[in-house]
């Protein structure tokens, strides 16, 4: 499978007026496509910023990243904040229609692909109109409709219930399985039993990594 994403001992400090802190220390991780990856931890250990660090929206103190994901907008490259960022003037289907636009066309019908999550009665709601849970639902339906090359997602499950979670780990798992590398910063076990790696992070530093067969 061909690499999308190499980090070689990345380090990323912040200074603060306490001195220096040390949010990723020597990480070394590489995503190919068909990767279903968990990174976990706790927080403040350090995930996030990794996360930042693949998307480029932090930069390295010392190390390389390096990425072969194109094209690099929202049809390469595709993410799940915590912070949805769903645009609260239009409904959930025109929140994924407007990302299709914006990445040059959907790759999954948005109403389908909302409706496979459990929101096919509400796909012309607003976000003050949906609970938490569907909000989160929403943002994932607008990153899994693009098949991205690359998704990255922080805490996609963290408002779902277990039949709302599996719905959430299915269409993950269907990025992966269509070719692209999909990396998720987690605390939910649901998740962990279905992906293939787990990459565990504590005090900015990598302290194991194991396998499975999702």
């Amino acid at each position: 499978m061909s690499e999308l994403i190499r980090l070689d001992d990345v380090t990323r400090r912040y200074r603060t007026a306490a001195g220096t802190v040390v949010a990723v220390d020597a990480v070394s991780l590489a995503l190919r496509r068909g990767d279903l990856v968990g990174l976990i931890g706790p927080s403040g250990s350090g995930k996030t910023t990794i996360l930042n660090l693949i998307l480029g929206w932090e930069q390295p103190d010392d190390g390389t990243v390096t990425t072969h994901v194109e094209p690099s907008g929202w049809s390469g490259v595709a993410v799940i904040p915590q912070e949805l960022g769903l645009l609260p003037e239009l409904s959930a289907r025109e929140n994924i229609e407007l990302a299709g636009r914006l990445g040059g066309g959907l790759r999954a019908d948005a109403v389908e692909t909302l409706g496979s999550m459990g929101l096919g009665e509400l796909v012309d709601r607003f976000p003050d109109e949906l609970s938490m849970g569907e909000q989160q639902r929403v943002a994932v339906a607008r990153a899994v409709a693009m098949r991205p090359t690359l998704l990255v997602a922080d805490e996609p499950t963290a408002h779902q219930d277990e039949r709302h979670a599996d719905l959430v780990i299915d269409q993950l798992a269907i990025v992966a399985n269509d070719g692209g590398a999909v990396i998720v910063a987690t605390h939910d076990a649901r998740l962990l039993d279905r992906v293939g790696s787990a990459i565990q992070v504590l005090d900015g530093r990598i302290v194991s990594t194991t396998w499975s067969n999702p």
